[in-house]
């Protein structure tokens, strides 16, 4: 047996002391070392020993800085910028026209309402056939009877509702009629402050969180007359369709949730509880559930619509768009709610105009070899719908989403971001109160948040900046690119870049569940696919169909 000395004792010991000794803020050298697993760098002792009370000091400057309130409202001062090196936006302004047909009845089965477009119900108020009050009652009342099966709906506006419709009648009888959206009823997602009443942004620690002011693309509504009559179930803090109160529902198959994270506005509108809806895409957000609730969702390019009041979940990825009956419609509506708002500092005052060229005249390219590797119905409904784009005269180019980006790693971007926002509930502990906690959960998104470093967060957006480079070489030489909704990248690379798309309707699967396909337009161009949406709505019925059991 080796003999052991009592001096070599004593200094294994005082070694293994000072390596394991805490600084004042609370951790040792040993962590550090164990601490680089995590980031996958290893450096040698000497180093450690050097930035210990670095890193001590850094620490010290966290805690120091949590002392500090910062307001929801407030974004970084890093901003981002989706525009390309040189871009410049078009400052041409033209008048919109929403024409408002006048040969619209009310039909015998005064429920039928439910499932007609913006300007149908606009005919009908103008033409004093119906009043607002009279739409209001309607749709309140289906979300009575109907939403107990969806869970689409987490807070019933009703009495500021009726009290809209009926100031709208005012209005409308007095001669002062604003617009096509005047007394037309209208849901938003629970993302979105409306003073008076809770905004629970889907969660358990916020279900009764009130703010004290209502979101700017609310007002907007609101100043043209429009009628709110229900927040709606967002996924809880914007992630899937599970939120405090339980999941909401396919209307097309019940045994199916709607979808996140605008569930509620996918769910609502699909199934006539609302005529549209406001929703927020991160990543997917409208898109989804406008493809699984069979409804039209328009995203707009990054900044295009204020997000104050509204919570954040990714400074740099988050935008507002309309989910509705086709496009027309969500033309419609984000005709009303675009623009710049000072309290916003990422929006702009980059005008919208909308598109009046023949399909035809429009340069169009498809995502061929993403849709040749879907050998699913989705993509044999996709197929049938180029058919459709080749019968009014448009011959698509094949083309390519860019390679060569560490597209695996730029979910950190989100997912830091939404860190920083939530950073109190996980430091408080309230994040363990959120219903879902598994591995796919918003909470565990959150907690694993804060072992993101700085240096990989900005790397990642160099990534992004050269990835917006190369979509702009791409997009610059067409108006619309169509695109599979799934089963490719572009719908992380459009959320990245801030591209805009429209999610169109285009059949159903085995189940008789929706499916359909997306077009990426130009940044500031939503006029192009926008029109081509409304050319192939033209020319085919999906946007028509309803699911049966709502029709009732």
């Amino acid at each position: 047996m080796k003999k052991i000395y009592p001096l070599a004792v004593f200094f294994i010991a005082l070694a293994l002391f000072f390596s394991c000794k805490t600084n004042e803020s609370g951790f040792s050298k040993k962590d550090i070392k164990s601490s680089q697993k995590l980031i996958g760098l290893e450096f040698e002792k000497p180093a450690i020993e050097t930035m210990y009370d670095y890193l001590g000091r850094n620490k010290a400057g966290y805690d120091s800085l949590r002392s500090y309130e910062t307001p929801n409202e407030v974004f970084p001062a890093m901003m981002f910028d989706p525009h390309p090196m040189g871009f410049i936006a078009s400052s041409e302004k033209s008048d919109l026209v929403f024409e408002i047909p006048d040969n619209v009845s009310v039909p015998e089965n005064f429920e039928e309402i439910a499932f007609f477009t913006i300007p149908q119900l606009a005919s009908l108020i103008q033409n004093k056939k119906v009043t607002s009050e009279e739409l209001t009652r309607l749709f309140i009342d289906r979300i009575k009877r109907f939403d107990g099966e969806l869970e689409s709906v987490i807070t019933l506006t009703e009495e500021l509702a009726l009290a809209q419709a009926k100031k709208a009648d005012q209005e409308i009888a007095a001669g002062n009629y604003k617009g096509i959206l005047h007394g037309i009823p209208y849901g938003v997602k629970d993302l979105m402050a409306v003073e008076g009443y809770p905004t629970t942004w889907g969660a358990e620690p916020y279900k009764d969180q009130m703010i004290n002011y209502t979101a700017t693309v609310v007002k907007k509504l609101e100043e043209q007359g429009a009628v709110l009559i229900a927040k709606l179930v967002s996924g809880s803090l914007a992630r899937g369709d599970v939120w405090f109160g339980g999941k909401t529902k396919n209307p097309w198959d019940l045994t199916q949730g709607a979808t996140g994270s605008s569930a509620g506005s996918g769910s609502a509108t699909s199934a006539g509880l609302v005529p549209f809806a406001l929703g927020t895409e991160t990543l997917g957000s409208i898109t989804s559930p406008s493809t699984r609730n069979g409804v039209t969702g328009l995203r707009p390019t990054y900044g295009r619509v204020s997000r104050q009041g509204v919570m954040s979940l990714s400074w740099s990825m988050d935008k507002i768009g309309p989910l509705a009956r086709n496009a027309e419609d969500c033309e419609i509506v984000f005709a009303a709610i675009y623009g710049k708002d000072q309290q916003d500092p990422s929006t702009n005052d980059v005008p919208f105009n909308q598109v009046f060229k023949l399909p035809k005249e429009l340069k169009i390219a498809y995502l061929k070899k993403d849709l040749d590797k879907d050998t699913t119905i989705t993509g044999d409904n996709l197929r049938a719908s180029l058919e459709v784009f080749k019968e009014i005269g448009i011959q698509a180019d094949s083309v390519e989403l860019p390679e060569g980006f560490p597209y695996s790693a730029f979910d950190i971007i989100l997912r830091a971001e939404a860190g920083a926002f939530f950073d109190e509930l996980v430091r408080s502990g309230e994040v363990d109160l959120m219903v879902e906690q598994d591995g796919g959960s918003r909470a565990n998104s959150l907690r694993q948040s804060r072992f993101i470093p700085a240096v990989e967060y900005l790397q990642a957006n160099r990534q992004r900046r050269m990835l917006i480079e190369e979509m702009n070489v791409l997009m610059k030489e067409y108006d619309v690119i169509i695109a599979p909704s799934y089963r490719s990248r572009q719908l992380l690379i459009t959320n990245l870049t801030g591209h805009p798309v429209v999610s169109v309707p285009n059949g159903f699967d085995k189940k008789g569940r929706p499916t359909s396909f997306t077009l990426i337009g130009n940044l500031y161009d939503e006029g192009s696919i926008l029109a081509l949406a409304k050319a192939y709505q033209n020319m085919t019925d999906f946007d028509e169909k309803h699911p049966p059991k709502f029709m009732e």
